[in-house]
């Protein structure tokens, strides 16, 4: 992989690009251009070429990508060729409907002691993520206790966190953390809208 700056947009339309290749993969499409590809994202093929151009060369000139290929390709790109071990704090509604999500079910994302959920106290996010090698830690709960879980996470030594609160997290700048806030993404969607009145 080259060693360049690539922009966080570029890598969330690479996450874009495997779910469709993968869906096209299924119907049994062997090739598929760089515009059959952005017509189904919703993207340019410019954009695309310049997306997968940060990481390599891909697909042959005239003929297009080879669709297994290229989706194995940005699969391990985006470190999805192996299984990421997560642990969960929050089983209320969200939580819950998380641990069911087809998307998890199908990727590589295994959430921890998922068909005996153990209901643990949060001190005990240290012995869970070293014994069963968590190196992701989800929040799905209220926001007042957002802080406190996420200082657990970082002392118990995960990698990520995935945060479904509105929380700004205090965190450590090794630890990546990605934010979750669908009133966030409510609020873009209705200044589009109101753009279009």
């Amino acid at each position: 992989m080259k060693s360049v700056n690539i922009p966080a947009i570029a890598v969330q339309r690479l996450t874009l690009y495997a779910r469709n290749l993968a869906l096209l993969d299924q119907k049994g499409m062997e090739v598929v251009s760089s515009a059959g590809l952005a017509d189904i994202c919703g993207v340019n093929p410019a954009q695309i070429r310049k997306d997968l151009g940060y990481f390599g060369q891909f697909g042959i000139r005239g003929v297009g990508y080879y669709v297994k290929e290229l989706a194995y390709e940005i699969r391990k790109i985006l470190g999805l060729e192996k299984e990421w071990r997560l642990a969960l704090v929050g089983v209320g509604n969200l939580g819950s409907a998380l641990l069911r999500h087809a998307q998890f079910l199908d990727q590589s994302y295994t959430f921890v002691q998922v068909g005996q959920i153990t209901v643990a106290p949060v001190k005990a996010l240290k012995r869970l993520v070293k014994d069963k090698g968590v190196e992701i830690g989800v929040i799905a709960i209220g926001p007042r206790w957002a802080q406190q879980v996420a200082d657990e996470f970082v002392g118990a030594g995960v990698r990520g966190i995935l945060n479904f609160t509105p929380v700004q997290l205090r965190c450590p700048s090794d630890l990546h953390v990605e934010n979750v806030d669908f009133t966030r993404m409510l609020d873009m969607l209705c200044y589009r809208l109101t753009l279009n009145q």
